[in-house]
């Protein structure tokens, strides 16, 4: 889990960073990027989240000794993962045309469009990095791609001054800056994994890169139906996160502001069960392979736990350090203020998110993926979202109303995703005692 925390925070970091350097330009600056953000996000997590699926087929070929299929797995990957790249930033060349649609107010489209128009072309880096990034976590060596994010986050400042101020021939574009960087940055992390594999000596017996491979349409239907439902999974949960800085966008720039740094606390927090559930699913994965049942369950049980201590100690650093974390983005006196009051919110739901990610994590290592992906819609589309809609404005409470929606579908799908791992496992002691 550690390398893969690491490399989640320092991916998660990336946001991070463009977050602080807007917010330091002003509170337009900083909402543009957080309706930007909010488009962004549930696409890019809806298209490289379908590439999760090369993590569990990879782990359960490694668990069935079937070293062979690893290197077919991760090369039929990377075609699928290159055609949805090329989908999703062709889908966020169009986003920017339905900002007015959305109730986006207009003094931020310029801006937001930009972002989206210019991060849209690092997508198809973002997905194959996706591919290779679960291939080499699932063999065994979560480290390089660990080093690549951590180098990512120091390289992301330079490129972001110089498109946000301008240099030379580049203008000044402000926080839509951001996107320019983002892009060039996806890219340059892409090659240099893709490099480090190929060149390696821990990569030699699974090369993905030995040879040339057609599209194969067996694996082509097992990573998209194994990969599309984790997909959309993840987008159900969160683009409901994403989008609440829409939804509260007509409440103005100051309340957009404040939540925008909220979300990016909590979801800073949130790469820690984040990074249990992947090591989870890559264990749970390979005893899988194994049709060891009897290790996966006590990985899972000591997965829970481990989720449970992490949450309780998320709960008390918010709690406690709530005021100097958001002084850390903003010195906006009305945005702090809103902004120490909504992390209140985040206190209360770490540890329902904590089990309902480790559950999901569990789910992925099984493969099952389907059942999950109903529940989170159910959850937070179904529930959730118009709670959040109607809380924050029709009713007095405001901003609150959506983080109100946010904890009631978290319950919702902690309760249910946890039924679903004790039903799948009592199945398959049922089928082991047969």
């Amino acid at each position: 889990m550690i390398p893969i925390l690491i490399t989640q925070f320092s991916q998660a970091g990336l946001g991070l960073i463009d977050t602080i350097m807007a917010g330091h330009l002003s509170a337009l600056d900083l909402a543009a990027i957080a309706v930007g953000v909010g488009l962004w996000i549930p696409v890019m997590l809806l298209f490289s989240g379908i590439m999760i699926a090369t993590t569990p087929l990879v782990a359960e070929a490694n668990g069935a000794r079937t070293p062979e299929k690893i290197a077919t797995i991760t090369r039929q990957a990377l075609w699928v993962a290159l055609v949805l790249g090329i989908i999703a930033g062709l889908v966020l060349q169009i986003l920017p045309y339905t900002l007015p649609l959305l109730g986006v107010p207009e003094s931020l489209h310029p801006k937001a469009g930009l972002f989206l128009h210019a991060i849209g072309f690092g997508m198809p880096a973002v997905t194959m990095f996706a591919a290779l990034r679960g291939y080499s976590e699932a063999i065994g060596n979560p480290r390089p791609v660990t080093v690549i994010s951590l180098m990512a986050l120091v390289v992301l400042i330079p490129l972001n001054f110089v498109f946000m101020y301008g240099l030379g021939p580049i203008p000044a574009l402000g926080s839509a800056g951001c996107g320019f960087a983002t892009a060039i940055l996806q890219w340059l992390m892409l090659i240099t994994l893709a490099l480090y594999i190929l060149n390696n000596q821990a990569y030699q017996k699974t090369q993905p890169f030995s040879h040339f491979e057609k599209i194969d349409r067996y694996w082509l239907k097992r990573i998209l139906a194994l990969g599309f439902p984790i997909g959309l999974a993840i987008f159900f949960e969160v683009s409901i996160f994403s989008t609440a800085a829409i939804v509260l966008s007509p409440l103005g720039e100051i309340t957009v502001a404040a939540h925008q740094i909220a979300i990016s606390i909590t979801s800073q927090l949130f790469m820690i069960p984040m990074s249990l559930a992947i090591a989870l699913t890559i264990r749970v994965g390979t005893y899988y392979g194994e049709k060891d049942y009897q290790s996966m369950r006590k990985v899972q049980w000591l997965g829970l736990a481990t989720g449970t201590v992490l949450a309780l100690m998320t709960m008390i650093l918010l709690w406690v350090f709530r005021h100097q974390i958001v002084a850390l983005y903003t010195s906006d006196v009305l945005v702090t203020q809103i902004a120490v009051y909504l992390v209140l919110f985040a206190v209360a739901y770490q540890l329902m998110d904590a089990w309902q990610i480790s559950a999901a994590g569990c789910l992925r290592g099984m493969q099952d993926t389907k059942g999950p992906m109903w529940i989170t819609m159910l959850a937070y589309w179904v529930i959730a979202f118009p709670v959040g809609v109607y809380l924050s404005r029709f009713t007095s409470i405001g901003p609150a109303g959506v983080w109100i929606g946010l904890i009631v579908g978290l319950s919702i799908a902690c309760v249910l995703l946890l039924g679903r791992l004790y039903m799948n496992n009592q199945r398959l002691e049922r089928s082991q005692s047969s």
